[in-house]
This record gives C-alpha cells, sequence and structure tokens, in this order.
C-alpha cells in the first residue's frame, strides 16, 4: 500500500503503529489491505466515469451523516468541502442530514411469512428551498441513498426511475449503489474498532494506576 494513501480506518480510529489495534487488524490484512483499496477505487479512481468527486463526497458526507457516527461524519464532511466549490451545497447537504435523521430499517416485505416485520416510516423528499443548489441530480442521489440506508427492503427497478430521470445512468447508478454499501461497511467496522479501542483502554487503566503506585 503506499505510503501516499494512509489507511483511512486506522485513521479514523486513530489506530498508532504497534498498538494492540494495530495487531489486531493486522491478522487480517488482506482484509485490512481490501478494505483501503476499495475506499480508493471509490473516492479516487483512475477512471472516475460520469461521477463526480464531488458528488460522491456529498453522498458520502449525507450517508455518514445519517448514521450518526461523529469521527467518520466528519471526515467526509471535511473531504466533501474540499471538493465543492458550490457557495451553500455543503451548508444544504448539512441541512438534509438532519431533515433526513431517521431510524430504522423500515417498509414492506413481500406479502409473505415476513410481512409481519413490515414497518412504516417516512419518505425522504429533499426540501424545496434545496432544489437550486442541490441540482435534481445530486437531489435524486440524496433521496435515492436514503431509500438504501433506511428502506432496503422496498427495492425494486421502480425505486431506480427517479435516479434514470435525473440524468444518472445504468453505470453510475451502480457507483452509488457501491458508495452507500461500502460506507455502511466502513461506518460498522469504525465503530466495532472504536469500541475495542475503549475497551482495550478500560483494562489497561487499572494496570496502568497499580504500576504507578
Amino acid at each position: 500500500m503506499s505510503n501516499a494513501s494512509p489507511d483511512v480506518i486506522d485513521e479514523l480510529v486513530a489506530i498508532a503503529p504497534g498498538s494492540r489495534l494495530d495487531a489486531v487488524r493486522r491478522k487480517r490484512n488482506d482484509a485490512r489491505d481490501n478494505a483501503q483499496k476499495s475506499y480508493l477505487a471509490l473516492f479516487e479512481p483512475a477512471f472516475p466515469g460520469n461521477v463526480t468527486a464531488e458528488e460522491r463526497f456529498a453522498v458520502a458526507a449525507f450517508v455518514a451523516g445519517l448514521h450518526d457516527q461523529p469521527e467518520t461524519a466528519a471526515h467526509y464532511r471535511t473531504e466533501f468541502a474540499a471538493r465543492t466549490t458550490r457557495p451553500g451545497l455543503l451548508e444544504a447537504v448539512d441541512a438534509e442530514i438532519r431533515n433526513g435523521a431517521t431510524s430504522g430499517p423500515y417498509g414492506h416485505y413481500p406479502a409473505g411469512p415476513l410481512s409481519r416485520e413490515d414497518k412504516a416510516g417516512p419518505i425522504f423528499r429533499t426540501a424545496s428551498e434545496h432544489s437550486e443548489i442541490l441540482s435534481p441530480r445530486l437531489a435524486a442521489a440524496l433521496e435515492h441513498v436514503h431509500f438504501l440506508v433506511f428502506r432496503p427492503r422496498d427495492a425494486s427497478p421502480k425505486a431506480l426511475q427517479a435516479l434514470l430521470d435525473a440524468g444518472w445512468s445504468t453505470t453510475d447508478i451502480v457507483t452509488l449503489s457501491q458508495l452507500v454499501a461500502f460506507l455502511s461497511f466502513q461506518i460498522r467496522v469504525v465503530a466495532g474498532l472504536r469500541a475495542l479501542s475503549a475497551e482495550i483502554s478500560a483494562e489497561a487503566s487499572p494496570r496502568l494506576a497499580a504500576a504507578a503506585n
């Protein structure tokens, strides 16, 4: 892995080289490397296609904000801020994160045994006052990724039509779906590692106190 591309998960968890958490991650070095390669492929692709860096990081900031994980949300908000020059866009996405805050998953399964787990929930739409700054393309993306995060059980071809109507190609939609899937994975890994870090710190505190005495 290039020294120019530090491991993002390590940074988000503040994993120091040689630490116990570093050792834990190195036990699955292939998984560690593949997670970083996935990050680079999605956020620093050699051939980005039609999905701009601004769109990628706007979506990432939105998804991370919806998951309410402060460290990851702050990372992607900072990266998004560095890649947009449109006045008011960062603030509009911040507002949409607040507008889209909810709990899930919810939605409806096809009629059958799982129907007892059906749960009603809101259908997210971006605010009309943000329509100009977001653009129809980004607004459709935010609405769709909110759907993926909170209503995956409602997935259907019909759910993709708004993206197609807003100018997202089928290839772009695949990229968008990959972004959401990767972010959901990364956010959970970071949350788990931070919890493990806190546990390790709690275990170490009595020993350090005893040694000091």
